[in-house]
């Protein structure tokens, strides 16, 4: 068996910028976790599945158009969850539509909370942690854009690793 999980990297210089205030924050996850957008969350496979996932993926990737992601101020799952996160101001409706495509055949799975994409600042952490992440980054705003997305897999040391990208190319 395999966890994988399908996500969008953030581009640099932007994703190694989040990372490190992720880790500033005094998030323990900050270097295991590459800085993203998830697309399908952490799933456990059939490690034999994985050639017809990544070609499941391949062929979404080949319907989807490149578009562009606008990450802009601080928002937070409080008091539902302890996460403190960069909301997306562009992009959001492109990565529903991604999402629910990538979640589709054989990774198709029911999520534990409606999706709402977001890049993770800080999760797991204290209240003065959390307020620190949410007030530091409120003026954040950076755009690029997505040409691709990646599967993950979670390592036997705890760190996610990209195992192959899919170009955008629809």
């Amino acid at each position: 068996m395999a966890t994988i999980g399908v996500a969008i990297p953030i581009a640099e210089p932007y994703g190694s910028e989040l990372q490190k205030y992720r880790a500033e924050f005094g998030d323990p996850m900050a270097s295991s976790i590459p800085t993203h957008v998830t697309l399908l969350p952490p799933t456990v496979v059939d490690e034999a599945d994985l050639a017809l996932i990544d070609d499941h993926l391949r062929e979404v990737a080949a319907r989807f158009p490149s578009f562009r992601i606008r990450l802009r101020g601080t928002a937070t799952f409080r008091p539902i969850s302890p996460v403190v996160f960069v909301p997306l101001a562009e992009g959001i409706s492109s990565c529903e539509v991604l999402q629910s495509q990538v979640r589709s055949g054989p990774l198709q799975v029911e999520l534990r909370f409606p999706y709402h994409p977001h890049v993770t600042l800080a999760h797991d952490l204290d209240k003065e942690s959390l307020d620190r992440a949410y007030d530091a980054l409120s003026e954040y705003d950076c755009a690029f854009d997505v040409d691709a997305f990646s599967r993950y897999e979670h390592g036997a040391d705890g760190v996610w690793r990209p195992q192959r990208s899919f170009p955008l190319a629809g």
